[in-house]
């Protein structure tokens, strides 16, 4: 028999979340806001009261839930607490969005009507929820904001995914690791990412999943062990330099360790950096390079370094706006260990990725920023031409989330920021279209090359272009990027047409 429910214990837990809510987000509240957060819950309170949750527990718990996420783990401000607290009013409750903009103004109505179009549970890999995803990434184009909170409500589904039926965990779980986390991926919340690919984990393989983080846990001891004397020297030296640092140990995810464990075929004993040191830097923002740079010689004196394992996102920084220096060094009992370093904004923007960045909108932003919006703006770019049907879209746009990058300049040093795989051609169509339709190969660092030429690192393109030169069908094989595919197929349709009225 199901326990009776206490009214008033149950007032008192959400009343408990909503000033838990509101303590988090009391740093970046200014005048007015704790008012409009009160009346956003009062009203979602009062909208969803009737309701509840598969759990049992109060519906108004949700919409609190991942308010909270929204402050506390991504970053954001009041217009998003208030359309997380009403993410659910319209879709649930008599509630139009003509009422949330009366009450609470444009933007949040905005954002609220765009997580509307958005729920609903659609059946995996349909043309229906490739549709309703395509109407999500059209008010992303708008405001990343819709993305975040969205992001926000599925983390907090699939940490209450306990209470479901089966279907739907696996259903929602199968949609979460083929969209959700390669989203978070893609704004730069790897947090979120990693707990997302885990709880994935957790309901599609729970045994396999149960087994290895036992065995992480197990291995606790040791590794800390490990780390303290791993990182001993390099301590008292940073002390010596008077830095100003902070060095944690991170473990590798469950995912990712299954995953490096079945890609290179090997045991959980054999993956071998199964942490990552992480040494966080204090520094003002003029001097970080510098830094960075000064702590990898200190790190590198005491422990020789894998030359092919150096990444170096410091001087140019992923397009989520990923910043770090990554060595892979030998420790002294013959283990390879991962060491990034980076300074504290870097951290911030690594953990909470693209939210990070309005926080720092004066210093780094420019770099970061206009890289995420130029990823949003392909995005756009494909929304708006794209005419293949939802699902064809759905499979490009995911391929789109999870590219490695090749980065190629042109004859006068501009960075082109292409998917890995890309070849001339698509850089000639990055350039412009015209100039792609036209091209017919390439110098790449002063070698004339074919346009089926594989960008790498670091090459200097120039395009050779000729008015006689033509598309043909043959073209769609040598490129990778979506708006060479599409500008090529274009032409190619607009060609037979136009042969097929002269015929």
């Amino acid at each position: 028999m199901a326990t009776p429910i206490d009214p008033e214990a149950e007032r008192n837990e959400i009343l408990r979340h909503y000033r838990r809510l509101l303590r988090t987000a009391k740093p970046i509240l200014k005048e007015g806001d704790a008012k409009l957060i009160k009346k956003a819950f009062n009203t979602s309170l009062e909208a969803h009261k009737n309701m509840r949750r598969k759990s049992g527990e109060p519906y108004i718990l949700h919409p609190l839930a991942v308010a909270q996420i929204v402050v506390e783990e991504i970053g954001l401000g009041t217009t998003s607490i208030v359309s997380a607290l009403l993410h659910d009013v319209v879709e649930d409750t008599p509630w139009e969005i003509s009422d949330v903009e009366r009450e609470f103004g444009f933007k949040v109505a905005r954002i609220v009507d765009g997580l509307t179009k958005i729920s609903g549970v659609f059946d995996y890999g349909t043309s229906e929820q490739a549709e309703n995803f395509r109407k999500m990434l059209l008010t992303l184009s708008e405001d990343v904001r819709v993305i975040l909170i969205k992001l926000a409500d599925r983390l907090h589904n699939m940490r209450t995914l306990d209470s479901m039926p089966r279907h739907k965990q696996l259903k929602i779980a199968s949609e979460t690791i083929y969209l959700y986390a390669p989203l978070a991926h893609r704004l730069g919340l790897y947090a979120i990412k990693s707990e997302l690919e885990d709880l994935y984990l957790k309901y599609t393989d729970t045994d396999i999943y149960n087994e290895l983080r036992t065995k992480v846990r197990q291995s606790q001891s040791v590794r800390n062990r490990f780390i303290k004397e791993f990182v001993a020297p390099i301590d008292e030296e940073l002390d010596a330099q008077g830095f100003h640092y902070e060095i944690k140990g991170r473990p590798k995810s469950i995912y990712s360790i299954l995953r490096k464990m079945r890609k290179q075929n090997v045991s959980f004993e054999e993956v071998y950096d199964l942490f990552a040191i992480r040494v966080i830097l204090d520094v003002p923002y003029e001097q970080e390079k510098a830094a960075c740079w000064q702590v990898y010689s200190i790190v590198t004196d005491f422990y020789q370094p894998n030359p092919d394992r150096l990444r170096d996102w410091v001087s140019t920084p992923k397009t989520n706006g990923y910043e770090s220096l990554h060595t892979t060094v030998m420790s002294r009992s013959g283990q390879w260990v991962e060491v990034q370093v980076r300074t504290k904004r870097m951290d911030e923007i690594a953990e909470k990725g693209y939210a990070a960045h309005w926080k720092y909108k004066d210093a780094a932003t420019s770099q970061a920023e206009s890289s995420l919006e130029a990823w949003i703006n392909k995005v756009r770019e494909m929304l708006e031409t794209n005419n293949s049907s939802a699902l064809e879209f759905m499979d490009e746009f995911r391929q789109n989330l999870f590219v490695k990058e090749v980065y190629a300049f042109t004859p006068k040093g501009k960075l082109i920021i292409l998917p890995d795989k890309s070849t001339a051609l698509d850089f000639a169509f990055e350039i412009h279209t015209h100039i792609g339709l036209q091209c017919l190969g390439a110098k790449v660092n002063q070698k004339l090359q074919p346009l089926s030429y594989q960008l790498r690192n670091g090459d200097q393109v120039e395009i050779l272009t000729s008015h006689k030169q033509r598309p043909t069908e043959e073209w769609l094989q040598y490129v990778t990027t979506s708006k060479a595919r599409s500008r090529i197929k274009e032409y190619l349709r607009d060609d037979k047409k136009a042969k097929s009225e002269d015929g």
